[in-house]
C-alpha cells in the first residue's frame, strides 16, 4: 500500500518560524528495499524498487531523460547503501565531471527519505544526443570524480571517499569505488527506464562478507569463494523488465534468482520523499547574507530561492529578512 497526500505551508506564521513542508508529495512505498542473505554462504545483499516514488522524484525536475535514467539509478544505488546503516544519518552519492552532466547528487537517509539534484548543460546534451542516442554515464559525466559520503550529522566528521570516475556505467563506477576504496568485494546492478506506468528504478547490491563476518557460516574459503561466483552468476539473470515491473513482487524475484541457495530475507525497509527543506531553513540562511545582496536579489520587493532537490520555489518578502549588517 501506498500513502499520497499533501502538506500546504502555514503562510501566516513568519518566515523563521514557518518549519512546515511545502506542498509536495508525502509518498512512501513500505518494502522499498528488500535485505536478505544466503544460508552458510558469505554473501548479503538488497535488492531496491522504489516504484512509483521514482516518477515522483525523477518528473518533479526539468532534466532531458539520459539524465533522468542515470539519476534514477543514483537514487536506487543510495538506497541500497543508505538501508546498511546503523544510526541516524543519511548516505550520498555525488558525481562530478567536465561533460554535459556537470553535478550528480543523489542523498537517503536511514530512514529511508530519497532526494536527488542534477545540473547539466542541455544544449551540450542535446549535441550529445545527436551522436549518440543511448548515452552512457561516463558520456555524460566526463572525466570527474565520484565521491560517496556517510553522515551522522552536525556533531560527527562526514566520512567521505573520493575515487576517480573510472567505468562506463554508474554500476561499474560504484563496483570500482568499492574496489579501490573499501577493498572488500561488492556487485552492483543499476536500473532505470521510463516504462508505461511512468518511471521506475531498481538496484541489486551484494557484498562479499568475510567469514564469520555475521552471518554463521562453516563453509572454507574456496567454498566461499565458489558461493560468491555462483551468486553473481545467478544475479547477472535479473533483467531491467523484471525489476522495473511493478506486477512482481521483490519477494519473487529473488526467489527466482536464489531459492537454491538457501536464501533468508530479512526485514523490508520504506523508502519516501525525502526533500527536507522548510521556510524556516532558507530564512536562516538569508539572515547571513550581506544587506546589498538582499536588496539585489529582491524583484518587485520578493525574493525568490528554489530548491534544487524538489523543485519548489520559496517567497520571500525583502522586509521580512533583516539579513547582516556590517
Amino acid at each position: 500500500m501506498q500513502r499520497v497526500c499533501a502538506m500546504t505551508s502555514n503562510i501566516s506564521s513568519p518566515a523563521f518560524l514557518d518549519t512546515s513542508r511545502p506542498d509536495t508529495p508525502d509518498l512512501v512505498v513500505p518494502q522499498g528495499v528488500v535485505p536478505f542473505y544466503l544460508d552458510n554462504r558469505p554473501v548479503r545483499g538488497r535488492l531496491v524498487r522504489p516504484g512509483v516514488l521514482t516518477d515522483t522524484l525523477l518528473t518533479r525536475h526539468d532534466n532531458p531523460d539520459c539524465v533522468l535514467r542515470l539519476a534514477g539509478e543514483a537514487l536506487a544505488l543510495v538506497a541500497a547503501l543508505a538501508s546498511a546503516l546503523k544510526f541516524q544519518g543519511s548516505f550520498s552519492l555525488q558525481a562530478k565531471g567536465d561533460g554535459p552532466l556537470g553535478l550528480l547528487l543523489a542523498d537517503c537517509t536511514d530512514a529511508g527519505a530519497l532526494r536527488f539534484h542534477a545540473r547539466s548543460d542541455d544544449e551540450a546534451v542535446a549535441e550529445l544526443l545527436k551522436a549518440n542516442p543511448n548515452p552512457t554515464a561516463a558520456d555524460l559525466l566526463g572525466k570527474g570524480y565520484i565521491a560517496f559520503s556517510v553522515d551522522q550529522g552536525p556533531d560527527t566528521d562526514i566520512h567521505q571517499g573520493i575515487v576517480e570516475i573510472s567505468g562506463q556505467s554508474l554500476s561499474e563506477m560504484a563496483a570500482h569505488y568499492f574496489a579501490t576504496s573499501e577493498q572488500h568485494a561488492c556487485w552492483v546492478k543499476l536500473f532505470c527506464d521510463k516504462t508505461e506506468a511512468g518511471w521506475r528504478a531498481g538496484a541489486l547490491v551484494m557484498e562479499k562478507i568475510a567469514m564469520g563476518g555475521g552471518i554463521e557460516s562453516d563453509a572454507t574459503p574456496e567454498e566461499g569463494d565458489d558461493a560468491w561466483e555462483t551468486a553473481i552468476t545467478l544475479a547477472t539473470t535479473l533483467t531491467a523488465r523484471e525489476v522495473l515491473d511493478d506486477r512482481l513482487g521483490s519477494a519473487d524475484l529473488l526467489y527466482r534468482l536464489f531459492h537454491a541457495e538457501g536464501l533468508i530475507t530479512g526485514q523490508p525497509r520504506a523508502l519516501a520523499f525525502g526533500c527536507r527543506c522548510s521556510r524556516a531553513r532558507l530564512s536562516s540562511l538569508l539572515e547571513t547574507f550581506p544587506l546589498d545582496d538582499l536588496d539585489h536579489m529582491a524583484k518587485d520587493g520578493t525574493i525568490t530561492m528554489n530548491c534544487q532537490f524538489c523543485n519548489h520555489d520559496f517567497h520571500f518578502q525583502r522586509s521580512e529578512i533583516s539579513g547582516k549588517t556590517a
